[in-house]
């Protein structure tokens, strides 16, 4: 399989090792190309973004409708293993369920979840979509098509950001939205679920309390999965690599990670 990975280097590496950054759905490396890699490698930071199979330049489009969350953490681990070390790992929405599958089965030095969807799983999400847009809810079943959830402007911002979002640059990144899993769908339903238990990884917990998709209280229950307090940021909706103000929440993982190897 061939994956698509961007990455920036640093014109000198202060931390010693390379971060991985895993999109949600819907998404693809692009999101962490806005700002996110170069900020990082400006900070001394080998900075990395892989799409997941079947998004992006990624191989595997035909098929994209039968991947498992298990699929996109081997798309993670072969990402990782062409680095220069085991990277820290950084998954946004189902990029966070990724890596937490991942995890079960390989330990990494750091992992960060941002917005992530909670080990309980995405029922609530499928319930408010069914809830105030039964037609979308149902052309996405019969279709087992995720499309219908982000095929406007209008419900691109309604997912993923803020009112603070000027008009043109939702337009911009509506565009670049494309359709997802549905079996990957059905496995953040309850054919796949995280178990935190089987985590050692430390963990940093991100979220943002504009969020509709993953509420700040589905944050603090994905930190308590994992022992942690969550990290919330009150003015910002569930993109956090893309809205305004994302400069803040790369630093608070730089500073994160910064701050655990300078106690090791």
């Amino acid at each position: 399989m061939t994956l698509e990975l961007i990455s920036r280097e640093p014109q000198q590496l202060r931390y010693p090792r390379p971060v991985l950054f895993v999109h949600g759905a819907w998404h693809g490396a692009w999101c962490w190309d806005r700002g996110f890699l170069d900020r990082f490698a400006r900070n001394g930071f080998s900075a990395h973004a892989v799409s997941l199979c079947g998004h992006g330049a990624s191989a595997g489009r035909s098929r994209l409708r039968w991947n498992t969350l298990s699929d996109y953490a081997d798309d993670v681990a072969e990402a990782a293993s062409h680095l220069s070390a085991p990277p820290v790992l950084v998954g946004h929405s189902m990029g966070g369920a990724t890596v937490q599958k991942l995890l079960e089965r390989a330990a990494a030095p750091a992992a960060v979840l941002m917005a992530s969807m909670p080990p309980s799983g995405v029922w609530r999400v499928a319930l408010d979509i069914l809830r105030h847009r039964p037609v979308a809810f149902a052309r996405m079943n019969l279709r087992m098509s995720l499309m219908p959830v982000v095929e406007t402007p209008a419900l691109v911002r309604r997912a993923f950001f803020s009112e603070a979002m000027p008009d043109a640059q939702v337009a911009d990144y509506a565009a670049c939205m494309q359709d997802e899993s549905y079996r990957a769908f059905l496995g953040m339903l309850a054919l796949e679920l995280p178990r935190p238990k089987r985590v050692s990884t430390p963990m940093l917990v991100i979220g943002a309390g504009q969020d509709t998709i993953f509420l700040p209280a589905q944050v603090a229950e994905t930190a308590r999965a994992y022992g942690t307090e969550p990290v919330m940021f009150p003015d910002m909706a569930h993109d956090m690599m893309l809205e305004p103000g994302w400069e803040a929440v790369a630093d608070r993982i730089m500073a994160w990670l910064e701050a655990r190897e300078a106690a090791a």
